[in-house]
Formats: structure tokens, sequence, C-alpha cells
């Protein structure tokens, strides 16, 4: 019986593992779309200071190419709504990992007891 304690306690904890690889992963995911949206709330900054009559230019690949300022505009606030969304995404990841995380370590703490009492009899009986 302990045997299969030590089992179930050893994948339990495999999965626990992985679940909290994958809450690092996720927040570092999240991470970086924060440092994403505070880059490009300076450029929508900047892109508020310039008058019409400035010239835009968007870097494709090495090559700089003129947009139009209410382009550039637009595709600044796209790019931020879609960032906010994601950021918003991974919030409510994070939160469900983290309520499964949590789960995982009730049962673990459960099993690691039940071992503790199934090695503690078995240790007694002998």
């Amino acid at each position: 019986m302990a045997e299969a304690l030590q089992k179930k306690l050893q994948s339990e904890l495999e999965k626990y593992k992985q679940m909290q690889k994958d809450v690092s992963k996720s927040m570092s995911v999240r991470q970086k779309l924060e440092a994403q949206l505070t880059e490009n709330n300076i450029v929508k900054e900047e892109l508020d200071l310039m008058e019409s009559s400035n010239t835009v230019y968007k870097l494709i690949g090495p090559v700089l190419v003129k947009q139009d300022l209410e382009e550039a505009k637009a595709t600044v606030a796209k790019r931020l709504e879609y960032i906010n969304g994601e950021i918003q995404r991974y919030e409510a990841l994070l939160k469900e990992m983290e309520k499964k995380s949590e789960q995982h370590r009730e049962v673990l703490s459960s099993l690691q007891q039940e071992y503790q009492k199934a090695t503690g009899r078995a240790v007694a009986k002998v």
C-alpha cells in the first residue's frame, strides 16, 4: 500500500512541478507584454505630439518607409488594444493556474500525510 501511495505522490508531485513551470512561462510572457505596452504607449505619446505636416517613417526590415501620420496612429492604437487584450487573457490564465496549483498543493499535502501514516504503521508493525 505504501508503494502505491508513493507512486501516486510522485505522480502528483510531477504534475505540480509542471504546473509551476507553466505558471512561470505565463508570467514571463505577461512581463514581455507589459514591456511592449509601455513601449507602445511611449510611441503613442510621441505620435500625439506630432503635427500632420511632420513626416513619419516605419521600419520594415532594414528599410525606413514613409507612413501617413493617421495610419501610424491607427496602427499603434490597434497594437495597444491587442496587447491589452493579451494581458487580460494572461491574467485570467494565471488566476486559473494559481487555483489549480493550490488544489495540487492540497492533494500533495493529503497524500503526504497518508504516506506518512502508512509508513508509520508499517514500521510499528515490524
